[in-house]
């Protein structure tokens, strides 16, 4: 029996001809259909070099458990989440990488409903099985075909968050860092301009290639975020979207070309759908909370907190009934999206917001910045994670009026707080740090955090 590395808190990557082959895919799969006892599965593939081997790896592994295939081929994970609902399949997987380096691999799976799988119950099975190979016998009746009709129904439900007659002429550059987003936002493009939708796309780095010639796409990275917004500010563009590879997540620059950080995005769609249905409840991961809680309680909503990662927020808008949730890391999950993250939905949405209030995207998010200012997530590499954030919580937890354990630690004081959380991957601890409109309390209390946290016993 040989120990699945490639496994992790609630999905699958790791480094290929190490923790991950097609040995090893077709095995997943096969553990994948006898766990969930499946009869039906949609696959999906971003663009990299190794994922349509490692796709058809995996389809072997499930045909010889009976199972009838729905091939969505190059797509994005978000479409995988969709069509497992929309064709009423017993799971669903994406091999993608997302933003991994360049010689990783992994899948991201889910069972019917397109909940997310249980990381001590059913992704454990999976491993096991899949690991000591004791599958039943082959079953007959295993099938693969395309699953026909699923982008264009996908297309038509991320429209359906929009009124279209709302908008008003806009210009949006658009980097999909060539991965998987360009063919589906180009389906969404021509069904807008079917629609009459008055905008205008620029588009950067769109065709899919699994080289990556540009670098692998993860706009989150600072380093990387200055191509799209030059190209915005060049460009003239009233906004632009970039996306990470399997185009789940979605990041924000102003006309300017400035980045609009995570968690005002988070504010101005929880305001949007508060908007919509009053009182609801919006879900957020706790990180960065001050702007989010301050909106969601001036729209009247009801905000609830759930530890960071997909399968944390998605089981707290089920069991809340949340209309909207979103993370400091731009994923942004939709009620009406069965319950999962888009990368569409969102650019979406703030176009709209945009059209509405007839106001330039840094104007939505002006007063928003100064009246809660943040550090950003910033990351420490360090030889001993524990011992540095025991000596932090030990410096400041005696003036807290607040510790809270969901995800890391937070620690809130008058005026202020700070999340610390220590990396479950690599020994790196990450900080944000937030003040109620207080710039220079910020930069003072960042600053001790930081020489804190570097320090050395």
């Amino acid at each position: 029996m040989s120990d699945l590395t490639c496994f992790k808190a609630y999905d699958i990557r790791g480094r290929l001809g190490v923790d991950l082959d097609e040995n090893i895919a077709r095995r997943i799969g096969r553990a994948f259909a006898e766990v969930l006892g499946a009869r039906r599965v949609v696959v999906g593939r971003d663009c990299r070099a190794s994922s349509e081997s490692l796709c058809n790896a995996l389809v072997e592994g499930l045909m010889a458990a009976g199972v009838e295939v729905l091939d969505l081929g190059l797509a994005g994970t978000e479409e995988m989440y969709f069509a497992t609902t929309q064709f009423d399949a017993d799971g669903g997987i994406e091999v993608t990488a997302s933003h991994n380096p360049i010689d990783y691999n992994g899948m991201k799976l889910v069972g019917h409903g397109s909940t997310p799988l249980d990381p001590k119950g059913t992704l454990a099975r999976i491993k096991a099985l899949a690991e000591t190979e004791d599958f039943a016998e082959p079953k007959a009746g295993g099938s693969t075909h395309p699953a026909e009709g699923a982008r264009a129904a996908y297309v038509d439900r991320v429209l359906s968050f929009v009124d279209i007659a709302a908008l008003r002429p806009l210009k949006i550059l658009v980097n999909a860092g060539n991965g998987a987003a360009g063919p589906p936002f180009d389906a969404i493009a021509e069904a807008l301009a079917a629609r009459g939708a008055p905008l205008t796309f620029l588009r950067l780095h769109h065709t899919p290639d699994g080289s990556f010639p540009n670098g692998i796409p993860n706009p989150l990275l600072p380093e990387n975020q200055p191509i799209t917004g030059e190209a915005v500010r060049t460009s003239g563009a009233d906004m632009g979207v970039a996306w990470d590879g399997d185009f789940d997540r979605c990041f924000f620059f102003d006309a300017k070309g400035d980045f609009i950080a995570g968690e005002y995005i988070v504010g101005l769609l929880a305001a949007v759908f508060l908007g919509k249905t009053p009182g609801a409840a919006i879900v957020h991961d706790p990180r960065v909370v001050l702007n989010t809680r301050a909106v969601i309680a001036e729209a009247g909503g009801r905000a609830v907190e759930a530890p960071t990662g997909h399968a944390f927020l998605k089981q707290a808008m089920r069991d809340s009934g949340a209309v909207y949730g979103g993370e400091l890391s731009a994923h942004h999950y939709f009620r009406d999206f069965v319950h999962c993250d888009s990368g569409m939905i969102p650019w979406l949405l703030i176009a709209e917001l945009m059209s509405r209030r007839n106001a330039p995207l840094a104007e939505l998010v002006k007063a928003r910045r100064a009246a809660y200012p943040s550090s950003g997530e910033i990351n420490f590499r360090l030889a001993d994670p524990k011992a540095a954030i025991a000596r932090v919580i030990a410096a400041f937890e005696p003036e807290a009026t607040l510790r809270d354990d969901l995800d890391g630690v937070s620690l809130e004081f008058p005026g202020w707080r700070f999340n610390l959380r220590s990396s479950n991957t690599e020994p790196m601890v990450r900080l944000n740090v937030e003040t109620a409109g207080d710039a220079d309390l910020l930069a003072e209390k960042t600053a001790a955090l930081t020489k804190l946290l570097q320090d050395q016993p």
